[in-house]
């Protein structure tokens, strides 16, 4: 979720009923170097609680060392992050490449947990490869180290994001009598219907959603209606989900502080928000929303779309 959960988009996604948020990724070298560009990433406010900073690193004592500097900003918990596949990530010995050297995966954890006096959770994916999936048993040893919630990624490292999140071994952990710390399932929950089946189907304790929320922070909103009522929220109109796709682009230029930069940062969100998808014959609006560098140049792109295609 590098460059999607900023202030800007946590806020949104607050506002539509996310019930915690994470910061971006935070590199713990970075952090402890006191690199600038890392430390912003600790912004957070009192109105987004509650709110985790998520820490990532290869090192146990260089991630003890940014837990201890991550706490003083406060956040409500610190999550370590052993699950990221990219190469410059994994590929180095941090994220999901530590899910090929478990016992220092679970040394990082323990120095983690020592480090801070605030809840340590943790994500990870289902092990590196198809031959080598490992979580029911990870789960034992990170609840041994201390995490007080684990989050599941329902695929390998070497999936990356291809194919199909699969759940079984998610609902395996849940239903894993010596486990008794929060299990949130996470992968391909992208619609009302399916979030309602994750729940009913592997029993977890939360859903997270990553991808799902692209474009389209309201999607807390429709999972939690259809959850709590057993009915869809009527589709929103064109209109009123470009004014909030505008709105993110403000508090992003607004958190920036640079209007090129902020739109820059809100690109992801054009490309997948799923108000744009299956217009006909939108790919080269789609190219000029994105290549577009000025806040009016944006806008008026997206008036011309809800003009042409909105209903």
């Amino acid at each position: 979720m590098e460059d999607v959960t900023d202030p800007a988009f946590r806020m949104l996604c607050k506002r539509f009923g996310a019930d915690r948020v994470y910061t971006e990724f935070v590199n713990a070298d970075a952090l402890v170097r006191d690199v600038v560009s890392t430390t912003r990433k600790l912004q957070i406010s009192d109105a987004e609680r509650p709110v985790a900073i998520q820490i990532y690193g290869r090192e146990p004592d260089s991630m003890a060392e940014a837990a201890r500097i991550v706490e003083q900003a406060r956040p409500d918990f610190i999550d370590i992050n052993f699950g990221c596949p990219v190469k410059k990530v994994a590929g180095k010995g941090a994220g999901a490449g530590l899910l090929r050297d478990v016992p220092k995966m679970l040394e990082i954890t323990r120095a983690v947990v020592n480090a801070v006096h605030i809840p340590v959770t943790a994500k990870t994916r289902l092990g590196w490869n198809e031959e080598q999936k490992i979580i029911v048993e990870l789960a034992e040893a990170l609840q041994d180290c201390g995490i007080q919630e684990l989050a599941i990624h329902g695929r390998t490292r070497a999936q990356m994001y291809t194919g199909e999140a699969d759940w079984t071994l998610i609902g395996e952990v849940k239903n894993n009598p010596r486990m008794h710390i929060p299990i949130i399932g996470n992968g391909d929950v992208t619609t009302p219907e399916r979030a309602k089946e994750c729940f009913e189907t592997y029993g977890v304790d939360a859903i997270m959603i990553g991808r799902g929320t692209f474009g389209c922070p309201w999607i807390f909103e429709d999972m939690k209606h259809y959850l709590e009522t057993g009915e869809l929220l009527p589709k929103r109109e064109m209109q009123w989900c470009v004014d909030i796709l505008k709105e993110h682009v403000e508090r992003s230029i607004e958190w920036i502080g640079d209007e090129r930069k902020g739109i820059i940062h809100s690109r992801r969100h054009f490309a997948n928000s799923p108000v744009f998808k299956g217009l006909y014959d939108f790919k080269q609006t789609r190219i000029a929303l994105l290549r577009a560098d000025t806040k009016t140049e944006v806008f008026e792109i997206m008036d011309r779309i809800v003009a042409q295609w909105g209903t």
